[in-house]
This record gives C-alpha cells, sequence and structure tokens, in this order.
C-alpha cells in the first residue's frame, strides 16, 4: 500500500479485512500492564467471551511518522496472520479504538531475558539447548516461507505455561526474502543487515547470527560489546571478527555451536535446517528443563515480590499508627539488610548482581507482577481503611484492572494454584501442565513488579538515546529508498530507451521488408509485362518473315512469267527463223522446251519454298533462343537489383544498431554516474550523522559523569557527617572508659591516703583527667582533619580514574567509528571503480558481440548472393542446355543457331566468345521493354544472302552501345528501357565479339571465381 495514505484509512477493502470492527474495549477485561517499549504497552487481559487470558500489545499510530506507524502495524498484522507453527506466537485478532491499534495474541509468561533478569545469573547448558531448539524450530518454519525474523534476541524468545518455546515481535519480519533494509536491534544485527546497503541483500541467515549472539547473550547474561555505544557497536560487528564465548567451562559442542551460528561469512554460515541436526541440540536432555526452569522462576519471582510487599505492610502499618517516622530510611535499610533477605538473596543468587543486559526494552508479550507492584496499591487517603485491607482476614492487593485475593495466613499475594509454596513438595510436570489447563484465566509470570517498573522508567528516560537509534535507522531505509528509488527510475528509463530503439528498428525493418515486397511485385510485374509483350513481337516477327517469304514467291512467281513469256517468244521466234523445220515438229519442240522450262520453274519454286521453310524455323529458332537470352539477362539485372537492395537496406540496419549500441552506452555510463554520486552523497550524509551522534553520545556520557560527580559531591558532607559521628563516638565511649577509670582510681586513692590528702590527691588527678581528655581532644580533631582530607583525595582521586577511563573509552569509540568510515569509503571507492570496469567490459563485450553478429549476417548475405546467383546461372544454363537440346532434335546445330554473318556483327551482333563459361554474366544490360527488346532482336536478325529479290532487303542501322556498369542505377534503368539495343551473349552459343566480349569475359570468370570463394559480391 503506498505510504501517501492516510494513517487509521479503511478504505481499501484489502486493508480493512485486517482488523475486526468490534469495540475491544467490551470484548477484553481485567487489563493490566506487562510490558512496555518503543512501540507502546502490552497487557494482561481476559477475553469475556470464552474467559480465555490474552495478551494485547496496543500500538498508537498518532504523532510523527504516523504514516509510517501505520505501514508498520499492517506489515506486522499480515505476517502475523500467515504464521501457523507451534514455536511461534498465535495470532488472535486485531481492532482499533481510538488511533491505536490493539494487536490480540496468545499469552506467554515471559521471555528469556526475563531469566536472566530474576536469577541474575546465566542459564544452564541445557536449558540454553532446550530454548534454541525451540526458537531454532521456529525459524526454520520461517526460513521455509522465505520469511525473516529480523529481530531474534532473548527478550523475544517467550515461553508459554506449558514450557513451549515460542517466537514473538515481528514487527521487524520481513515478508520476503532476500530483504536488504536496515532493522534490527543493534547488538543482535549480522553483518549484511548492516552492511545491506552497500553490499547487496541477505536472506534468512542473519536469523541465524542473531541466535548465536543470543546464546552468548543466554550465557553470559548480555551480549558482545554490550558495554559499548550502541553505533559504536554496528562499526565494531561490520569491522572485527566475530566473537565467541568468554568461558572455558562450556562444553565444546555449545562452541562449536555458537561458532557455527556466528561465521562472518554468510555463505559459510549453516542454514536453520541444517543446525537443527547439530549436535549440541540433539544431545539428549531433560524433557522438562524449561517447565522446570520456569518453575524455579516463578518461585523467585513469588519470592521477591512477596518481599516487596512486607516491606510495603510494614511502612504502612507504621504509618498507620505512629504518624511518619524521621528515620524511615534506617528502618528500612535495617529491614532489607534482615537475615531473610539476606538467605534467601543468597540463595537464589542475587547478592553482588549485575544490572539488567537489556538496553532496548524487551518487545514479548510477557507477564509482569504489576498487581504486586507499589504502583498499583490503592490511594493512601484514607489510613483506617489500608489498615483494615490490611488487616482483614484475607490479605488484598489492587491492580490496575482487577483484585487478587489470597486467604489468611500466606504471606503470597499470587493466586497460582499450580505454583505451591517454598517448603512444599514440587509437584511433577504433569500435574502443572493438568493446573495450567484447569486454570488458564488464572495470572502467572516470570517478571517481577521492579523489572516492568524499571522498564517504563528506562523507556521515558531514554527516549533521546532510543530517538536517535530510530532517527539513524529511518536515514538508513530512507537512503536505502532513495537509491532503491533511483535505480528503479533509471531501470525504467533504460526500458524506455530500449523500447525506442527497438521500436525504431523494427519500424526500419518493417519499412525495408515492405520496400522488398514492392520490388518484389515490381520485378514479377515486369517480367509478366516483358514475357506478354515477347510473345506479341515474336508474332510480329513471324508475320514479317511470312509476309517477306510470300512477297519473294509472288516476286518470283511473276520474274517466272515473264521469263516464261520472253523465253516463249524467243523460241518462237526461233522457230519462225527456221522455216525447214516441219511445223509438227516445231510445234513438238516448242511443246518439250516449254515443259522444260515449266519444270525448272517448279523447281525453282520448290526450292524457294523449301528455303523458306528452313529460313523462316531458322530465324523462328533464332529469335526463340534470342529471347531466352534477353529474359535472362533480364531476371540478372532484377536479381542484381534485388541483392544491391539488400545489401544497402543490411548496410542502414548495421549502421544504426552501431549507432544504438553508442546511445546505448552513453545511457548507461551516465547512469552508472548518477548511481555512484547518489551513493556516495547518501554514505557522506550517513557519516555525518554516525559522527553527530557519536559526538552526542560521548557529551551525554561525559554528562552522565560529571551528573554522578555532582551528586557524589552533593552526597559527601551526609557521608562525612556519618564518619564524623562514628569518630565522636568513638571518642565517646573513649572518654567514659577514662572517667570509669578515674573513678575507680580515685575512690582507690581515697581509701589508701589519709584525709588530709585528699584535696591534694583529687587535685592531681583532676589535673591528669583535664590532660588525658586534652590529648584525646587533640586525637579528635587530628582524625576530624584527616578523615576529611583522605575523604576528599579519595573521592578526586576516584572521579578522575573514571573521567579517564571514560575519555579513553570514547577516544577508542570514535577512532573506531573513523576507521570504520575509512573502510567503508575505500570500499565504496573500489566498488565504484569495479563498477565502472565491469561496465566497460560489458560494453566492449557487447560491442564485440555485435560486431560479430553484423559479420555473421554479411557473411550470411554473402552467402546468400552467393546462392541466390549461382541458382540462377545454373537453372538459365539448364534451360539453354534444355534449349539447344531441343533445337538438335530439330535438327539445327548450334552453328547454325549462332551463326551470323559479318554484317550482322556490323550491325551490332558480335560473334560468341570462346571463352566465356556457360554462367557468365551478359556485358551489357538487355531492354525491360517488350517492344525494345523484339524491335532490337527483330531487327538484328539479318537475312542470308538470297538471289535475287530477297537480297535487297536493306539492313537496320546498329543501334548505339550502352555500359554496363552505370553510375547511378536509376537513370540507367530507364535508358536501358527506352533505348533499343542488340543483346550480346557470352557461353551456350550467345552473341558476343572478340572486340565486346571482354567485359563479358572478366564480368563471367570473376562471378565465377566469387561463387566458388565464396566472397563478397557488390553491385552498382
Amino acid at each position: 500500500m503506498p505510504s501517501s495514505v492516510r494513517a487509521g484509512n479503511l478504505k481499501d477493502p484489502d486493508v480493512a479485512e485486517l482488523f475486526y470492527r468490534d469495540d475491544p474495549e467490551k470484548l477484553f477485561a481485567d487489563l493490566r500492564e506487562i510490558g512496555h517499549g518503543s512501540f507502546g504497552a502490552v497487557y494482561f487481559a481476559r477475553d469475556v467471551r470464552n474467559n480465555e487470558v490474552v495478551a494485547i500489545k496496543k500500538m498508537s499510530y498518532t504523532g510523527k511518522q504516523s504514516n509510517e506507524k501505520w505501514q508498520d502495524i499492517i506489515k506486522e498484522v499480515k505476517f502475523l496472520q500467515k504464521l501457523r507453527h507451534p514455536n511461534t506466537i498465535e495470532y488472535r485478532g486485531c481492532y482499533l479504538r481510538e488511533h491505536t491499534a490493539w494487536l490480540v495474541m496468545e499469552y506467554c509468561l515471559g521471555s528469556a531475558s526475563d531469566l536472566l533478569e530474576v536469577h541474575k545469573k546465566p542459564l544452564q547448558e541445557v536449558e540454553i539447548a532446550a530454548i534454541t531448539h525451540g526458537a531454532l524450530l521456529g525459524l526454520a518454519y520461517l526460513h521455509s516461507h522465505n520469511m525473516i525474523h529480523r529481530d531474534v534476541k532473548a527478550g523475544n524468545i517467550l515461553l508459554t505455561e506449558p514450557g513451549q518455546v515460542k517466537l514473538g515481535d515481528f514487527g521487524s519480519a520481513s515478508i520476503v526474502a532476500p530483504a536488504n533494509s536496515f532493522v534490527g536491534t543493534p547488538y543482535w544485527m549480522a553483518p549484511e543487515v548492516i552492511l545491506a546497503m552497500d553490499e547487496g541483500q541477505y536472506d534468512g541467515k542473519v536469523d541465524v547470527w542473531s541466535l548465536g549472539i543470543t546464546c552468548i547473550e543466554l550465557a553470559e547474561r548480555k551480549p558482545p560489546l554490550f558495554n559499548m555505544n550502541a553505533m559504536s557497536a554496528l562499526y565494531h560487528i561490520a569491522q572485527n571478527e566475530s566473537p565467541i564465548l568468554a568461558s572455558n567451562h562450556w562444553s565444546d559442542y555449545f562452541r562449536n555451536f555458537v561458532d557455527s551460528c556466528l561465521q562472518k561469512i554468510p555463505q559459510d554460515r549453516p542454514i536453520s535446517d541444517v543446525l537443527l541436526n547439530h549436535r549440541f541440540l540433539c544431545r539428549e536432555r531433560p524433557l522438562t528443563a524449561v517447565m522446570d526452569l520456569i518453575a524455579r522462576t516463578k518461585d523467585a519471582v513469588r519470592e521477591l515480590d512477596n518481599l516487596q510487599y512486607r516491606k510495603m505492610k510494614k511502612i504502612l502499618f507504621h504509618e498507620a499508627h505512629n504518624g511518619p517516622t524521621p528515620e524511615g530510611g534506617e528502618e528500612e535499610e535495617r529491614f532489607s539488610s534482615s537475615p531473610e533477605v539476606e538467605q534467601y538473596l543468597l540463595r537464589t543468587g542475587t547478592v553482588g548482581s549485575m544490572e539488567s543486559s537489556q538496553s532496548v526494552p524487551s518487545m514479548s508479550i510477557s507477564a509482569s507482577s504489576q498487581s504486586s507492584s507499589v504502583n498499583s496499591l490503592a490511594d493512601g487517603s484514607d489510613d483506617s481503611n489500608e489498615m483494615a485491607m490490611m488487616t482483614e482476614g484475607e490479605h488484598t492487593v489492587t491492580s490496575n484492572s482487577s483484585i487478587i485475593h489470597r486467604p489468611t495466613g500466606q504471606d503470597n499475594i499470587y493466586d497460582d494454584p499450580y505454583q505451591p509454596e517454598m517448603d512444599q513438595q514440587q509437584p511433577s510436570s504433569a500435574a502443572r501442565r493438568r493446573a495450567y489447563y484447569r486454570n488458564r484465566d488464572h495470572f502467572a509470570t516470570i517478571r517481577t513488579a521492579s523489572l516492568v517498573t524499571r522498564q517504563i522508567q528506562e523507556h521515558e528516560q531514554g527516549s533521546a538515546l532510543r530517538e536517535q537509534m530510530s532517527g539513524y535507522k529511518r536515514m538508513r531505509r530512507q537512503h536505502q529508498k532513495q537509491l532503491m528509488g533511483l535505480e528503479n527510475k533509471l531501470k525504467a528509463e533504460m526500458d524506455e530507451h530500449q523500447l525506442r530503439l527497438d521500436k525504431e528498428l523494427e519500424n526500419q525493418r518493417n519499412s525495408f521488408g515492405g520496400e522488398g515486397d514492392k520490388l518484389g511485385k515490381k520485378h514479377q510485374a515486369i517480367l509478366e509485362k516483358e514475357t506478354k509483350a515477347a510473345l506479341a513481337e515474336e508474332k510480329k516477327f513471324q508475320q514479317h518473315i511470312l509476309s517477306q517469304q510470300k512477297k519473294e514467291l509472288t516476286s518470283l512467281l511473276e520474274s517466272q512469267k515473264r521469263q516464261y513469256r520472253q523465253r516463249k517468244d524467243q523460241l518462237k521466234e526461233e522457230l519462225n527463223e527456221n522455216q525447214s523445220t516441219p511445223k509438227r515438229e516445231k510445234q513438238e519442240w516448242l511443246v518439250r522446251q516449254k515443259e522444260c522450262l515449266q519444270q525448272l520453274q517448279a523447281e525453282e519454286e520448290a526450292g524457294l519454298l523449301r528455303r523458306q521453310r528452313q529460313y523462316y524455323e531458322l530465324q523462328c529458332r533464332q529469335y526463340k533462343r534470342k529471347m531466352l537470352l534477353a529474359r535472362h539477362n533480364l531476371e540478372q539485372d532484377l536479381l542484381r537489383e534485388d541483392l544491391n537492395k539488400k545489401q544497402t537496406q543490411r548496410d542502414l540496419e548495421c549502421a544504426m544498431l552501431l549507432r544504438h549500441h553508442e546511445s546505448t552506452q552513453e545511457l548507461e555510463f551516465r547512469q552508472l554516474g548518477a548511481v555512484q554520486r547518489t551513493r556516495a552523497d547518501l554514505i557522506r550524509t550517513q557519516h555525518q550523522t554516525e559522527l553527530t551522534n557519536q559526538m552526542e553520545y560521548n557529551k551525554r556520557r561525559e554528562q552522565e559523569l560529571r551528573q554522578k560527580h555532582t551528586v557524589e559531591v552533593r552526597q559527601q558532607p551526609k557521608s562525612l557527617k556519618s564518619k564524623e559521628l562514628q569518630i565522636k563516638r568513638q571518642f565517646q565511649d573513649t572518654c567514659k572508659i577514662q572517667t570509669r577509670q578515674y573513678k575507680a582510681l580515685r575512690n582507690h586513692l581515697l581509701e589508701s591516703t589519709p584525709k588530709a590528702d585528699h584535696k591534694a590527691v583529687l587535685k592531681r588527678l583532676k589535673e591528669e583527667q583535664t590532660r588525658k581528655l586534652a590529648i584525646l581532644a587533640e586525637q579528635y580533631d587530628h582524625s576530624i582533619n584527616d578523615m576529611l582530607s583522605t575523604q576528599a583525595l579519595r573521592l578526586d582521586e576516584t572521579q578522575e580514574a573514571e573521567y579517564q577511563v571514560l575519555r579513553m573509552q570514547l577516544q577508542q569509540e570514535l577512532e573506531l567509528l573513523n576507521a570504520y568510515q575509512s573502510k567503508i569509503k575505500i570500499h565504496t571507492d573500489s566498488q565504484h571503480e569495479r563498477e565502472a570496469n565491469d561496465l566497460e567490459q560489458r560494453v566492449s563485450i557487447r560491442r564485440a558481440l555485435l560486431e560479430q553478429r553484423i559479420e555473421e549476417e554479411m557473411l550470411s548475405l554473402q552467402n546468400e548472393r552467393s546462392e541466390r546467383i549461382r541458382t540462377l546461372l545454373e537453372r538459365q544454363a539448364r534451360e539453354i542446355e534444355a534449349f539447344d537440346s531441343e533445337s538438335m532434335r530439330l535438327g539445327f546445330s548450334n552453328m547454325a543457331l549462332t551463326g551470323i554473318p559479318a554484317e550482322a556483327f556490323n550491325q551490332g551482333y558480335p560473334n560468341p566468345s570462346p571463352s566465356s563459361g556457360p554462367g557468365g554474366w551478359p556485358s551489357r544490360p538487355v531492354p525491360r521493354s517488350g517492344s525494345h527488346w523484339s524491335h532490337g532482336v527483330q531487327n538484328s536478325v539479318a537475312p542470308p544472302s538470297w538471289p535475287q529479290s530477297l537480297a535487297l532487303l536493306p539492313p537496320p542501322p546498329p543501334p548505339p552501345p550502352i555500359s554496363l556498369y552505370s553510375s547511378s542505377p536509376g537513370p540507367s534503368l530507364m535508358a536501358l528501357r527506352n533505348s533499343p539495343q542488340p543483346l550480346r551473349r557470352t557461353a551456350s552459343g550467345g552473341p558476343g565479339g572478340a572486340g565486346g566480349g571482354e567485359g563479358g569475359l572478366s564480368r563471367s570468370t570473376s562471378v565465377t571465381s566469387h561463387i566458388s570463394n565464396g566472397s563478397h559480391l557488390s553491385y552498382s
């Protein structure tokens, strides 16, 4: 859900369904505060619907960072709804009332840290193993569902009445893994959490580290580095080696387990499932270890609270009967140092104990003995009422929301049926479990009233330190969010840039594809048009030859008629001149001559028809061959144009790809620079904040030490007065002894001396007594002065030593901070350099791959060109060969089809080149217009030398030659189409003379060599 939504807004149905709409104050009764933390307070309560005991965590979402608090509440509720495991706290529901969320969960007696607080000594190894095993089972469940707790510590490991270990306080948990947020309690944080913003993400192994620190906490009553500032502890954890167990009396299994959990490198640290099989946890131990520990702790809590209760009862009883006592402090001191208290403190191990090991208040859902604290007593406005309450048949102590009664004769104020008195025999674990299920609605705890009171006071007094740490965490999270936002923005920019480039490339390819399709359709139309025009021209050519042959035949017949008449007339004249020949003979001779002439004319006519038929068939075959060669040339021209177009398009596409690569490279370097500058600025701000926080911490420590010294100086007169009174009493005792000795001596002397000398003896004794008293007075003054000077000097020396130790410690922490920040700066610089080198390497590799791909595409295009050229030439060669084979079958030889007279060469028909191969390109382009194409072929066909009138046909004028390789393809195509030109063909009997065949020969050999070598072919 976006953070801009107002806190408490339930318009979103997904958020509204997380909360119940009922009024929690009507559903839960007997609320008693049992814990306090930065989030708010935890209460013991009873559900009025089923009389079940629950714990309620009240979290307000008003004030500063209200939206952030609201988001944390939603996240924790969603997290708790997903939990279904015996070793995680059971979630009962969440309610909203007056800008406060009531998070209802199952009730637990307390946390593992409460055990340390009560007993003031470390736990036994078997107890640590039992608690650790239960917590590790819960962590394994979380990690198996890709969830991270991120705040594992003794204060968040809860204990129930049947001895079950549960994980609590999921306010810092992550619902997904891996994560990279800076959350948790400083002393228990894993190194990768501290360095998350600098070195990337982390997973559930951070909980394994925190569990190892928790083991040290349970074994030594405090985590490592606890005497250090929390900020300094963060630098120490991230920079130095992993901590170890200090004492040597722990077993090797326990040491190995802690060392396994505290592996500095996350990859070397085992996961929770693997740790469950560790020998430390699998060793045999009593099943009731945790239950026995809880029983001992509850007994100790009961005794401690009962001692406080009896002390307060005596004070109230004394005030009710005698009024205020000026020496109440001495009374309390005498009571607190009574033999009963000392004996119990020695038995429970609380004499000379250390203070609490929790710097941050425990966030656990656990109970406390708030009902027995001084704060929970009724208002003492009526002393008689108090005395009546104290002297009733039942001892009654009021609570915030309920009153607990105990029968007379028992000093224990707890109504705890499954925890008997100290002198009674301990019941079995089964009996305790039955008692638990029988009395679930009764209040029980392992927390003392003083612990809850001190926790509230520490929460109120430590607001500055807590606010500083929360501000630092908030700053780290904001920095991380800012950096992630920048990276997401740059990623979106890169995606948009890449999409734009891809679209541009796709548009270009689509454009090229459209142009290719248009060109293909254009070529197809040209071929179809030329084919139709060729057929039409072939018909015209055949009709032209037939008409000429018809004219020749008509001319021949007319010529024969004239010759016949002339010969007839000539014969007649010859007959007329010879009168001697008989007429009959003349007629017979004339008839014979006519028959002879007619036979010659018929033979001549038949020969002409035969020659005409042969000429017609030869000319038609030659024309078809010319048309086939012309079509081949046209196909070659079209293929050349198509390949050149593809080559141009591929060149443009490669140029665009290189341009895209350069623009992407520029954008990547610019984005990397922006990220690195932002990261450097954030680290600089973080380091400045850390230095400021450290300086404030130093000032606060020095101020606290000065306040302590001031209090000591203020309390010094009282101490000196008490010592002066003690010396005064000693001298008073000495004076009394001297006075008694003086009286005894005086009586003895008066009895042994005459009565006349009594006056002198008394005077002498008086003087001696006065002198001794003067000496004692001098000694008293000297003792007082010596005591004053010694105490003042000792106080000054102690304070100076404390101040120097503090200065040295703070200086070491400051140096540690500077070293850590220098290391982070060096690491950041090296990271930036490594990122720049990696980017350069990626760019160079991408450029090399792009160039390789371009080269492969070019080679593929060349192979395609060569293949298409070879396929076309082979197909054309097969067509020519098939045509020539058919011509041979019809009786036409290649020489007859390609044999052109010399005058035809002068008209533009060169002789065939014997050196040209079968696949050679024509040395001159072919016209693409059907009329020009056919016209050129028609005009180029010169009839052979015919007798008489057949040889009188005028030859056509020779057309101007056109070069094959023109500088610009566009105009040359138009020139090819609009200008008549002769055809020239190399190989397979095509046209091509010695003078004009060099171009065709060189082109043919070059194409053949290129095809065989697979090299690049370029056409203009």
